[in-house]
């Protein structure tokens, strides 16, 4: 287990001093999964909802949030995105939507949060414009998929308890 960078040697939080390490390609993707009702979902996926397209909408605040990553992550660097991209995968049946962020910078330190920031923002905006219909929606399961690049290499998240543990 690595040990935790974001404090001094007095223990005061601080930013991480990225200025030694290598500018690299640093690419991350991040999911989750919002849960609807049935009448929230059929509104989604027939375009009724009354603020806009859900998917058009959310699209676009998940690549917002990816920009505005380190004005609310206190630690983050701020990063000059080379690449940012969100997208959506629907299961009508369990009333469920997936939201994937992929992330991507030359630079000297990663981009998980930014795909991190990316789904919850995306996913936080079906939530609002959903609320109106359904206000028991579940946000669930973000977590980061995989990232490449820097130091650290190569990440894939592996489903704690499958055999590839």
């Amino acid at each position: 287990m690595s040990e935790f960078t974001h404090f001094d040697e007095k223990g005061n939080a601080s930013m991480v001093d990225v200025s030694e390490k290598k500018v690299t390609r640093r690419e991350a993707e991040a999911q989750g999964t919002i849960r609807l009702s049935r009448e929230a979902m059929d509104a989604v996926m027939g375009r009724r909802i009354k603020k806009g397209d859900v998917f058009t909408v959310a699209q676009v605040a998940g690549i917002m949030g990816t920009k505005r990553t380190a004005d609310l992550i206190p630690m983050c660097h701020p990063l000059s995105l080379t690449h940012a991209i969100v997208t959506f995968e629907t299961d009508e049946e369990a009333c469920e939507i997936t939201v994937l962020c992929r992330a991507v910078t030359d630079g000297r330190t990663g981009v998980e949060m930014e795909a991190l920031t990316g789904v919850t923002t995306a996913l936080l905006t079906i939530y609002d414009m959903c609320k109106a219909i359904d206000k028991r929606m579940l946000i669930r399961d973000i977590h980061l998929v995989k990232k490449s690049g820097g130091r650290s290499g190569d990440f894939r998240y592996i489903l704690p308890g499958s055999d590839r543990d």
